[in-house]
């Protein structure tokens, strides 16, 4: 018979932190070159336009600026329900424009971040982190985070 692992129940509201990280790390990781890069912004504009996307310089950088910012949101566990919103927007229109009529692997890296955006939607950020101990100060609790 398998062992019970219940005693790691006590610890469930830090599973958020290691979707967060992750997810995060990518967004940022992911978008770092167009963020920083006036001409990789224009690479992923013309990759746009090639999709019929209208104002495509514009969607660019709504597009990259909002994963760079959610990832650092989604790190930090700051506005995390909020960034997630943005991220599952952002995500199902990638899936839209971007991948229609892709295989599935390489639509795999779009929907790991379009669920993981639904799982910090629907759980928050957990804790360690800014949500958390601002929540606790809502409370009037202190020495959350």
């Amino acid at each position: 018979m398998l062992p019970n692992l219940t005693f790691l129940d006590k610890y469930k509201y830090f599973a958020a932190i290691f979707i967060r990280l992750i997810v995060g790390f990518h967004l940022i990781y992911g978008t770092q070159d167009n963020v920083f890069s006036y001409a990789r912004m224009e690479e992923f504009a013309g990759f746009l336009a090639a999709r019929g996307v209208p104002v495509p310089l514009f969607s660019a950088f709504l597009s990259a600026y909002a994963q760079f910012v959610c990832g650092i949101f989604f790190i930090l566990g700051a506005a995390t329900r909020y960034a997630a919103v943005v991220m599952i927007i952002n995500f199902v229109a990638a899936l839209v424009i971007a991948h229609r009529g892709d295989a599935y692997p390489n639509t795999f890296p779009a929907l790991v971040m379009l669920f993981a955006a639904c799982f910090l939607l629907l759980h928050g950020a957990g804790k360690l982190s800014v949500d958390d101990a601002l929540e606790g100060r809502r409370e009037g609790k202190s020495g959350r985070l």
